[in-house]
């Protein structure tokens, strides 16, 4: 349900919306799905046909992130439910929802038939995969409209590191050309939430903030209701395609301390002042979680490298 709070605030960012999406037209560019995949790798399928991980050569951490990824793009519609919801159907928030939809979609279409076309992935786990991902139809519900601007900038941008990651360890330049765009796609999403939350801070930061506390320190890659999701999850962590080391390094030190200035903003309420306190707590905890976590990769890695050596 959208509170009133929350139609004086998107009204109040309406001219800002409008400009963001201006600036969003202006800064991309079309692109075509079937131009990317490489069509003259696929064969027929045959009907007894049984996928095996030798058809790619892909380490399974990556296949891991290709099959989270995509999956999480199949859930878009639920997105869409839950964004238009909070953002209306109207004027440029709602052309806004349709046009990140749409960009949405694309990125899901490119991903698959990269992989169908490659087999990658099984094509029956990923299909079973799709079908109970949405079946279930689980994803985030921000609270208010702050709270899910907050969430979606942070959601953007570990999208992003993590396709751009991903797509980095694919020694297949088709692969990574297309991660690479879609990653592209990503961050200009992550530019349109990043400036939108900017903004609402400016008009309430009281309410802004407390909803950092909620969306900063419950954050979550999506991905609730993907089967085997949290075996997926270990495993593009310890490959460090996306982790705790990466979330605190890429997305909370240079959004949420130094974009949004968080430790900086004033004229806060006890309970927002509260919440502020709460946040550099969970950071800096963060700080020094992420350190041993990076310490550990590195030396797990530089073992592997003298067992492979000797």
């Amino acid at each position: 349900m959208v509170m009133d709070a929350d139609v004086a605030l998107l009204a109040e960012l309406e001219g800002e919306a409008a400009r963001l999406l201006d600036r969003h037209y202006n800064s991309t560019k079309m692109w075509h799905p079937h131009t990317m995949v490489p069509w003259s790798r696929g064969e027929d399928f045959e009907p007894d046909y049984e996928w095996s991980p030798d058809e790619a050569n892909i380490p399974p951490e990556v296949r891991s992130a290709l099959y989270v990824n995509l999956l999480t793009e199949d859930n878009l519609p639920y997105y869409f439910r839950d964004i238009e919801r909070m953002f209306g159907k109207d004027g440029a928030w709602g052309e806004w929802v349709r046009r990140w939809t749409a960009e949405e979609g694309r990125h899901a279409v490119v991903i698959r038939d990269y992989l169908t076309v490659t087999r990658a992935i099984d094509p029956v786990e990923l299909e079973e995969g799709r079908m109970v991902q949405m079946g279930g139809g689980k994803v985030p519900e921000p609270p208010t409209a702050i709270d899910g601007l907050i969430y979606v900038t942070l959601q953007e941008l570990a999208t992003r590191i993590s396709h751009r990651n991903t797509g980095a360890k694919l020694e297949d330049k088709a692969g990574y050309d297309i991660m690479r765009r879609v990653a592209i796609d990503e961050n200009h999403h992550f530019l349109f939430y990043r400036d939108a939350a900017s903004a609402a801070m400016e008009i309430n930061p009281s309410a802004a903030v407390e909803a950092m506390a909620r969306q900063v320190i419950g954050f979550a890659m999506p991905g609730e209701g993907i089967p085997q999701f949290n075996e997926h999850a270990k495993a593009i962590a310890n490959a460090g395609i996306y982790n705790l080391a990466v979330h605190h390094e890429q997305i909370l030190e240079p959004i949420v301390l130094k974009h949004w200035g968080l430790a900086d903003i004033e004229g806060l309420t006890p309970e927002a002042q509260e919440a502020q306190d709460k946040v550099m707590r969970y950071i800096e905890k963060s700080k020094r979680v992420a350190a041993r976590l990076k310490d550990r990769m590195e030396a797990r890695q530089a073992a592997e490298q003298d067992s492979a050596a000797a």
